[in-house]
């Protein structure tokens, strides 16, 4: 026989496509040819396979060797096709029987001693593979636990390529993953009594988590702006199935999943450091696209720690991420996607002596002020539906009441607000009250009455409020009213909602 074919996978974004490696020899100059859209990566791949073969005691064809990738019109990326390739070669030389590969997809990487090396994605593309119908995968060891994630998947595993050939001839067998490791104790988490008298940063914070609703934090340092974004996800709801997942996708792609073969189930966070280049933030890197900090803390918090010095530009990407809970990176071969549905929480200093709403007097002038505060964009600041004004600690506040700080209690709170919500909104297709779009909340049954929106509509007319800070605020008052247990918000969980929205101006709060 001197065709065959075996499949792989290879990854656009978080998406995998099913990939059929074809290889033919025919009589002629012995060369390989590579077409169907390989990228460098993939045109190195006949080196690689090459001394795997020779290093590997097999030998390679002195013939004219054709390997196409199917679909061409797929982009290919990275060296996830080595082993397949390697496979395809094998059976069309070597004249050995197709059946054991059928039905099974062939991820790996190849040393030029012909071990096996790991590679990033294989958790997208075991899904993938699933998805397609093809539920068998032959990975390599070292991803053998993060494959064995995906549920309805058969994982083998192969350490060398000599291992998969004698697979192939009859003569040998594939590794079975190991079981997976023990989960691991969760961190003791923090009380909420460090920030006791921080009231409104406690209740903004308990709001932002029972609508998933994006946070503003200002306050001098030593307010307890970190210490209160730090708690946002230790107060979410666990993630599910499907949620753990999608992050352990994110995290595959970009080699940073844990290697105990364990879904995880809090709230991924991530807290980059302000001078956060827009690929760190967004994602992108040659060849397979890595996620980058926003994709990272999908379906979890993205914390912007002094965002006032963060570039102007890297902010305003964050814009349309933050409306559709996708990164969009166009590229010059086609476009890549990753979902990124996070919760952004930045914080900032309200002026540039951080001294004011300190025990010193601010030493800024109000137009300083207004220059440091415009770093961050109005238009990013608008899609930000809670802005807190932190003020200085008292020793008198840090007396506090256990059921309004024990984090139990909270997350509890904020579990039963998401609950109410999402049936709530289940005949519209939505599960949290920050996803609503603000028509809806002007339609039967969810119109509130006229007397208990006067002061939002006054709000509206004076231009303290735009017309999606309107709709915020509609979104805060029923996460509100969720938390106090209330079937329909009311005229205080408005005012309460107009208060997190408009926030005291950290630019006149010490005037």
């Amino acid at each position: 026989m001197s065709h065959a074919r075996v499949r792989c996978v290879g990854l656009a974004g978080v998406t995998g496509h099913l990939v059929e490696v074809e290889a033919d020899l025919s009589a002629g100059r012995p060369a390989l040819v590579l077409t169907g859209l390989p990228d460098s990566t993939v045109h190195e791949t006949r080196d690689r396979v090459r001394a795997a073969l020779i290093n590997s005691d097999i030998g390679w064809p002195n013939r004219c060797i054709t390997v196409n990738l199917l679909p061409a019109t797929l982009p290919k990326h990275g060296a996830v096709f080595d082993v397949a390739i390697a496979a395809a070669l094998l059976t069309a030389a070597g004249g050995l029987p197709t059946a054991p590969l059928d039905g099974t997809a062939v991820l790996g990487e190849l040393g030029l001693d012909g071990s096996i090396r790991p590679v990033r994605g294989i958790v997208p593309m075991v899904a993938a593979a699933v998805d397609a119908g093809v539920s068998t995968v032959i990975v390599p060891e070292a991803n053998a636990r993060e494959a064995a994630l995906v549920p309805g998947a058969t994982v083998r595993a192969i350490d060398s390529l000599r291992r998969l050939a004698d697979f192939i001839r009859g003569s040998g067998s594939l590794l079975v993953p190991p079981p997976a490791a023990d989960p691991a104790h969760p961190q003791p988490r923090r009380d909420l009594a460090e920030v006791a008298d921080q009231h409104w940063g406690r209740f903004g914070l308990e709001v932002a988590a029972a609508g998933g609703h994006h946070l503003a934090l200002f306050g001098a340092p030593g307010t307890g702006r970190t210490i209160l974004a730090e708690h946002l996800p230790e107060i979410l709801p666990p993630l599910d199935d499907d949620e753990a997942l999608e992050v352990a996708a994110l995290q595959s792609i970009a080699g940073v999943l844990p290697p105990d073969g364990q879904l995880i189930r809090r709230p991924p966070w991530q807290a980059p450091h302000h001078s956060i280049s827009l690929p760190a933030l967004l994602g992108g890197g040659s060849g397979l696209a890595r996620p980058g900090a926003l994709p990272l803390a999908h379906r979890g918090v993205l914390f912007l720690d002094e965002a006032t010095e963060i570039a102007s530009t890297t902010l305003q990407a964050l814009r349309q991420p933050l409306e559709t809970g996708r990164v969009v990176l166009a590229r010059a071969r086609g476009t890549t996607e990753f979902p990124a549905s996070a919760q952004l929480v930045i914080a900032a200093n309200p002026c540039p002596c951080t001294g004011f709403a300190a025990d010193r007097r601010c030493r800024c002038t109000p137009p300083t002020r207004r220059r440091y505060l415009a770093r961050v964009p109005g238009q990013l600041l608008d899609r930000i539906d809670i802005r807190v004004t932190l003020d200085p600690q008292r020793a008198a506040g840090q007396i506090a009441d256990p059921a309004a700080t024990d984090w139990v209690d909270v997350a509890e709170r904020v579990a039963q607000a998401r609950q109410a919500a999402a049936r709530r909104w289940s005949p519209l297709g939505y599960r949290r009250n920050v996803e609503v779009p603000g028509p809806h909340l002007n339609r039967p049954p969810w119109t509130l009455p006229p007397a208990d929106t006067a002061q939002l509509r006054v709000a509206l007319d004076r231009g303290l409020l735009s017309v999606r800070g309107y709709h915020a605020v509609l979104r805060l008052a029923w996460s509100i009213a969720d938390l106090a247990g209330l079937d329909r918000p009311g005229r205080d969980q408005i005012g309460e909602a107009i208060r997190l929205r408009i926030g005291q101006d950290p630019e006149y709060a010490g005037q």
